[in-house]
């Protein structure tokens, strides 16, 4: 069954490039027309910090190759803006002077970067200040940090520390700033807040917690205006702190300027069904972090990517009974130094009622773990600097499974067997229903038979399968399966498959 005549995207980020495939694997020939305000080719947001660092080249974290397009009969207007949505014509007017028409309209406009209305900033960013959000924000970036000696980040959360890493990998001098009493609240509690900050000092990055930041302080005037430093409240009182190069980092919002102009329920995002449709015009949809669903807006690439594979099923009516219900959120972060995973409800403490803590901390060595269950399930873990629990933890909390008796092996699979026991997330007791990427949804299974069609390496399955090429986090997974596989073939390491749970 084809979609309907003539659906048109907007938007090629991480959401719309993924449906734009989802969608042309399942229906070979419904026109599509995708619209991308960045001229380049789609790519990995998550990984834009190792760009930033040096470590990857801008190509190397491309999602589709150049020409793929052209190959599979996708109109891309790549580098042309959607002005205008005539909702009563159906068609979308862009920057080019185009008005195209469209069956469904699929909004994947994501998010921009917040930038507050500080002094210094309010009137425009100056030069040495800039947000990290798009590969040409990271590209300037670089270029002003060939030449930077101090750099600050305003913004501690997720991307704040991506951005902060990736310029202390280039040799400067960085700080970060943030007015919450920890690194990256949203996600740790306050003790792995403080291992993270030993890690990062560790790694050339200071850190400034509770502080308010009031101002970017400039010199030169109109378009000539450079930044020296950054203006502070730190415990009511004022501090400067100098610096060439800054980094704003303060946030996204979703981008709703399209729908909100065209007259489509917005709250925070675009308001949208289980079957991703406008609750206002069941001929537009939207996915990824420009959504809003059942009062959340998801700014993590699995549920966008999990929306992308619902709407293509159902616009191409191969899987007419789709669903979007919703999706549990989990942070991962690897950035060179740091390895962080966090999921669930991480703040609570053994001062609270109805909950078990298990945890452990080491900060001579950065690591901190931390399992917080309620009533025999796990409602939220953290673990950074040392993640080999993290397969089995994420599929504890995404089932709510039951949890082992002996809780210190969620901490450390393993712990208590006697002997020669396998690990508990090794690959020989990985049951093959266990999702191993969580961005892509791959289980043990899908990558078991990628390696049956041949698939010998971590790229070869990410080209059969897409697993590693979200954040990036399961490849030592993906390669500790291989390895297992391997081990299978040869008859003197085969270990008993009767071990191995489906």
């Amino acid at each position: 069954m084809s979609a309907a005549p003539g659906v048109v995207v907007v938007g090629n980020g991480m959401a719309g490039s993924r449906f734009v495939g989802e969608l042309r694997d399942r229906d070979p020939s419904v026109p599509i027309t995708v619209f991308g305000a960045e001229p380049q080719r789609p790519y990995n947001r998550v990984l834009l910090s190792n760009v930033l660092a040096g470590a990857a080249d801008p190509e190397h974290i491309a999602l589709v190759d150049a020409a793929w397009y052209a190959a599979h009969g996708v109109d891309a207007r790549l580098g042309v803006e959607v002005t205008r949505i005539d909702r009563a014509a159906r068609t979308v007017h862009a920057s080019d002077g185009t008005a195209t028409p469209y069956g469904t309209l699929v909004l994947a406009t994501g998010s921009t970067a917040f930038v507050p209305p500080l002094p210094g900033l309010a009137e425009g960013l100056p030069r040495g200040a800039l947000a990290f959000r798009t590969l040409d924000d990271c590209r300037r970036i670089s270029e002003l940090a060939a030449t930077a000696r101090r750099a600050v980040v305003i913004g501690g959360g997720l991307l704040g520390i991506e951005a902060a890493r990736g310029l202390a990998g280039r040799g400067l001098d960085v700080t970060v700033l943030h007015l919450a009493g920890h690194l990256m609240e949203r996600q740790l509690d306050p003790a792995a807040g403080r291992v993270l900050a030993r890690t990062l000092a560790g790694l050339g990055v200071g850190s400034r917690v509770g502080v308010g930041v009031t101002g970017v302080r400039t010199s030169g005037t109109g378009g000539d205006r450079r930044v020296t430093g950054v203006e502070l409240d730190a415990g009511g009182a004022a501090e400067t702190i100098d610096a060439d190069l800054v980094v704003v980092a303060c946030g996204v919002r979703p981008e709703t300027g399209l729908a909100r102009a065209a007259g489509l329920a917005v709250g925070r995002g675009v308001i949208v069904d289980d079957e991703l449709r406008s609750v206002a015009d069941p001929s537009v949809r939207a996915i990824g972090e420009c959504s809003e669903h059942r009062d959340e807006v998801y700014g993590l690439v699995a549920p966008a990517w999990e929306q992308a594979g619902i709407l293509a099923g159902l616009l191409a009516g191969t899987e007419p009974g789709a669903r979007f219900t919703g999706a549990r959120q989990i942070t991962r972060l690897k950035a060179a130094g740091i390895e962080l995973a966090s999921m669930g409800e991480t703040h609570f403490g053994d001062e609270d009622d109805g909950v078990e803590v298990v945890r452990f901390t080491d900060v001579s060595r950065g690591t901190y773990k931390k399992a917080v269950i309620r009533d025999g399930r796990l409602i939220g873990a953290i673990l950074l600097g040392e993640t080999a629990a993290a397969g089995t933890l994420t599929q504890l909390y995404d089932r709510a499974a039951p949890l082992p008796a002996e809780r210190l092996s969620l901490l450390f699979p393993g712990a208590g067997r006697d002997g020669g026991g396998a690990r508990a997330d090794s690959p020989l007791r990985m049951p093959d229903a266990a999702t191993v990427c969580q961005c892509n949804g791959v289980t043990k299974r899908r990558v078991r038979e990628a390696w049956e069609d041949g698939a010998r390496t971590a790229d070869d399955v990410a080209r059969e399968t897409r697993a590693g090429t979200g954040c990036g986090g399961c490849r030592d997974a993906v390669e500790g399966i291989l390895g297992w596989l391997a081990d299978q073939e040869t008859p003197d390491r085969r270990e008993p498959a009767a071990a191995a749970p489906r």
